[in-house]
């Protein structure tokens, strides 16, 4: 297996107070592998380190200690060559305000080497991707937030990049573009093998693009897994609230396909479940072919909050 970014013994503090005389450690020790390939998602509430992570996997930060390689280059030695090789989107937009999207597109193009007919053709495919065409003239400062983080999405692939970083990459974003942003970054990744690492708060969004996560704690990797792994491990999952109009259906609840734990408190039985979306269809078929009637169907989805803290406790 290649490894696309291998951390060992990772710290990083920063100097705070009077003079700097305090020092504030955010990554202590830190280890952390992703395969090369893979959409691998780093999870967290604010203040673990998820930003200043990434900065450091991005050659932006020199660690204070350890060592970091970054699809084979060492983020100290070899920084220049690596970043000929990886891009990065955050979670702040910030462009020149007064260049419209394609000259600023331009202007990042030229940051990587590319001129010419290449960096137009490329321009011309991310405008497409992302559905700027009635945007190319516009200043960025006359674009909405949603659109912002659009350009900045087009702006990160401009050189082609083999790793890509995201902080939080459908913050700001409607529902309808955050999710075609979500399918094009699976596209990305399965047709041409990009790796991507990514931060986000959304649990779904994290099971529906990533690979592999791992949770942050003190500096640290804390968990690491696919979601359905850590929901299984704890016991986790969306609860499925079954109200009966005669009390309980009998049958075997133990079977019911993707069930982590069960609890009957007539009429009532509260099923917990790897995936809501994918359980609840069969589930109540079975309880159909049993014959009895529900009254209420309720479904409440795990939240990162609550498997991050079940996670720490």
């Amino acid at each position: 297996m290649e490894l696309a970014i291998q951390a060992q013994g990772l710290d990083k503090a920063y100097r705070t107070g009077f003079w700097g005389r305090q020092v504030k450690p955010v990554l202590q020790g830190l280890n952390l592998e992703v395969p090369q390939g893979v959409i691998f998602g780093i999870l967290g509430p604010n203040g673990v380190g998820k930003t200043t992570l990434i900065s450091i996997l991005a050659t932006l930060l020199r660690p204070d200690a350890g060592e970091v390689v970054v699809l084979g280059l060492d983020v100290r030695r070899q920084a220049s060559r690596l970043r000929e090789r990886i891009n990065l989107a955050g979670g702040a937009t910030k462009f020149i305000w007064s260049l419209t999207v394609v000259e600023n597109l331009r202007f990042y193009g030229h940051l990587y080497g590319l001129w010419g007919t290449p960096l137009a053709a490329r321009i011309e495919e991310l405008i497409e991707l992302f559905e700027l065409g009635p945007q190319r003239q516009i200043p960025f400062d006359r674009l909405s937030s949603g659109l912002k983080q659009r350009l900045a999405l087009a702006k990160a692939l401009i050189n082609t990049p083999q790793l890509l970083f995201l902080d939080e990459p459908t913050g700001g974003l409607d529902p309808v573009m955050a999710q075609h942003t979500r399918d094009e970054i699976r596209r990305l990744n399965q047709v041409t093998g990009l790796t991507i690492l990514l931060t986000t708060h959304n649990l779904r969004e994290a099971e529906y693009l990533c690979d592999e996560v791992a949770f942050l704690q003190q500096g640290r990797v804390l968990a690491r897994g696919s979601i359905p792994e850590l929901q299984a491990r704890l016991g986790m999952g969306d609860q499925l609230i079954l109200t009966f109009e005669n009390g309980p259906a009998c049958l075997d609840y133990s079977r019911l396909p993707g069930l982590l734990s069960y609890q009957e408190r007539p009429p009532v039985v509260e099923l917990v479940v790897d995936q809501a979306e994918l359980r609840l269809a069969p589930i109540l078929a079975e309880l159909q072919r049993n014959g009895n009637s529900l009254t209420k169907v309720q479904v409440r989805e795990v939240d990162l909050e609550v498997l991050y803290r079940e996670l720490t406790h």
